[in-house]
């Protein structure tokens, strides 16, 4: 059996949503064939992630893969500012120095990691066939767009989560068109496969069987940039019989948020914020809701380079989605047939969506219904299939909804 070593920076496990991501698509490329193994270092974690004694059982993934703990210097928790930099780079030299001692007595047959530096490191030892970076932003800063050029052309292989992420590692990066994969992200099937209805999921979660849910997953924020729930509560406050749910945080921005439903005029009792729930009573909390947003304004992180692991759970969930009219998705979802696009930043749109969803039950029906079949083609094991394909010079099933699956242009 062919041996996978990922290779993450991140805390283990973490409140964000690439933790879970990896944790996922580690779990994926066992069932792809391969043996695995994750290696993170022993970075400091706050008390509720330290209260976790499962991870796998947390991330709703079969312990089916190794995890191996490196230490590290972080200093991490003591910082701020500028200074948070500087701490950054002590995690990335101390963990890649204890990663590269421990390859001198292992070895695998794919090295992969959504690191830059974590892949330039590898690279030193490392044969270039080997090598799997895969993309998830595209680097801004001068520095950041250097380290990403490095790992770009010294990999074998680049993964990227969206078609115009591709193109840009391709012209501006310098990564070589047939070394590139385009592979959104995705979900993991098995936890959607038996849903429970709609009123057995709400009276589970003590919520009111017929109010109007719409929901929300996810942190408010990513790399400091609002995600646009703001925009979605102007839009709710004062829709009659509409609630908003959200999972996620951090508290603070629940708090303001909570804040703003009172000034725009909402009632209390249609604000439901659940707080972190575990990945696994996330299709649950889905199950429950009328509708599910993505309200994310336009940003080129967000436009381009974004494939939100909210978009495939909405989708498997079957939920009916309302959700910004940005690119990054643009392949995935399409307005009136699988979700109900608006231009992002636009509550007075965004508001007359959820109006349409309330009060078409047809409507919901069929846009839920076409997302959960469009969402089979980006399950977690179809994606690392694919990967696997491609690593081994196989040709890839192409994702359904893709025109540029494999960005040979």
């Amino acid at each position: 059996m062919p041996r996978l070593l990922y290779a993450s920076l991140m805390r283990f496990p973490n409140e964000k949503a690439h933790s879970l991501q990896i944790a996922q698509n580690c779990e994926a490329f066992v069932q792809a064939g391969y043996e695995v193994t994750l290696y993170v270092p022993m970075r400091f974690n706050p008390p509720e992630l330290r209260a976790i004694r499962d991870p796998f059982a947390h991330y709703g993934v079969r312990p089916c893969f190794r995890v191996r703990r490196l230490p590290v210097l972080d200093i991490m928790p003591w910082t701020r500012g500028r200074a948070q930099r500087v701490a950054f780079y002590l995690i990335v030299a101390s963990f890649g120095l204890a990663l590269l001692l421990c390859l001198l007595f292992s070895r695998a047959d794919v090295y992969y990691s959504r690191d830059e530096w974590l892949i330039l490191l590898l690279s030193l030892v490392k044969p270039r066939a080997r090598l799997v970076y895969e993309a998830h932003l595209f680097a801004q800063t001068r520095q950041g767009a250097r380290a990403q050029r490095w790992a770009a052309t010294r990999v074998g292989h680049v993964v990227a989560i969206t078609p115009r992420l591709a193109r840009d590692l391709i012209e501006q990066r310098g990564a070589q068109p047939e070394r590139v994969l385009v592979a959104h992200d995705g979900y993991q099937a098995r936890r959607f496969a038996a849903l429970p209805t709609r009123r057995a999921a709400r009276q589970a979660l003590g919520w009111d069987e017929t109010a109007f849910v719409v929901g929300f997953v996810g942190r408010l924020e990513m790399l400091n940039m609002d995600k646009g729930v703001g925009r979605l509560v102007e839009a709710l406050a004062t829709l009659e019989g509409v609630t908003l749910a959200l999972v996620g945080g951090p508290p603070e921005g629940v708090q303001r948020l909570a804040a703003q439903w009172a000034t725009c005029g909402g009632v209390s009792e249609r604000f439901l914020a659940l707080g972190q729930l575990p990945p696994v009573d996330i299709p649950r909390f889905l199950a429950a809701c009328d509708a599910c947003a993505m309200p994310h304004p336009f940003t080129v992180q967000f436009a381009y380079y974004t494939s939100p692991l909210k978009l495939f759970e909405y989708m498997a969930a079957g939920c009916a989605i309302v959700a910004s009219d940005l690119p990054s998705w643009a392949d995935v979802v399409q307005h009136d047939q699988s979700a109900l696009l608006v231009p992002p930043d636009d509550s007075a749109a965004l508001r007359q969506a959820v109006l349409r969803l309330r009060d078409d039950h047809a409507l919901r029906l069929r846009l839920g219904q076409a997302a959960r079949q469009q969402a089979q083609a980006y399950t977690w094991e179809a994606r690392a299939q694919r990967i696997r394909a491609f690593i081994e010079g196989r040709d890839c099933p192409q994702a359904q909804g893709s025109a540029e699956a494999h960005a040979g242009f």
